[in-house]
């Protein structure tokens, strides 16, 4: 594995880290490469059924892109593939978690955003940094879908970071814990998300995004495809037979 970034199996949760804390956890390119390495690891690994997605230290979640790097090689307009955007570059079937343990600024940010869910410390500080540095947010078109637009509109004018009480009255946070909570409130909620019916946990995923890619009418009929092999799997029957029984499910994901 990258040493830029670590990926570790805790139970069915793996937790993917980028592992530079002393650079705020900058996305240099041996973390990029990490990253989707990480990322097509956990695609593969039958055994995790829920990614973490965190940063190592206390001060950073990821800070964005590494300047310093970018001034040096000149960087214009990174490629499609410069970071991995879920759903966009990389597809990543499976439910994903941002454990936001300080600063998500830029890139830092766009991860943050990508994952299905967002757990952050209350020490953590949400920015879109990109016009403070005459660099560009195409990522960004998501956020208005996340949080109200005209609340978006003022992240991306200022680049003004918003504080994670901010974050989660906006619903941009699922929960705010304290610092050194965060690693197992996260773990158990991932944990709580791999004990249910997977292949209802990955229907739940894909149906959520319908209505932000097509008409309602439309989104039905999909939403309907989506699920119809769900109804007719056997795990469909083990979970009614488990409750008549009054035993836990045993799901075979199929």
């Amino acid at each position: 594995m990258n040493p830029a970034t670590k990926y570790e199996l805790h139970g069915p949760v793996a937790w993917l880290t980028i592992n530079r804390s002393e650079t705020r956890n900058a996305l240099s390119e041996d973390v990029r490469e990490g990253l989707f390495e990480g990322v097509r690891k956990f695609n593969d690994d039958k055994a995790a059924k829920v990614l973490v997605l965190t940063g190592a230290g206390d001060k950073a979640f990821c800070a964005g892109g590494d300047l310093k790097e970018m001034a040096n090689t000149s960087l214009k307009v990174p490629p499609l593939a410069f970071l991995p955007q879920f759903g966009r570059n990389i597809e990543v079937e499976k439910p994903t978690i941002a454990a936001v343990n300080g600063a998500a600024y830029a890139g830092g940010f766009l991860l943050a955003q990508n994952c299905d869910l967002c757990v952050a410390s209350d020490t953590a500080l949400f920015a879109v940094t990109e016009v403070k540095v005459g660099r560009g947010s195409p990522w960004a078109v998501p956020l208005p879908w996340l949080i109200p637009p005209r609340v978006a509109m003022e992240i991306l004018l200022t680049g003004d970071p918003i504080d994670a009480a901010r974050a989660y009255e906006l619903g941009l946070v699922n929960r705010v814990v304290p610092a050194d909570a965060l690693r197992q409130t996260t773990q158990q909620l991932a944990e709580r998300i791999a004990s249910n019916a997977p292949l209802s946990v990955l229907a739940a995923k894909k149906t959520i995004r319908l209505i932000a890619e097509y008409a309602l009418s439309e989104a039905f009929v999909r939403a309907d495809q989506i699920w119809d092999p769900v109804y007719h799997s056997e795990d469909a029957q083990e979970g009614p037979a488990a409750f008549q029984e009054r035993r836990p499910p045993v799901w075979k994901g199929y």
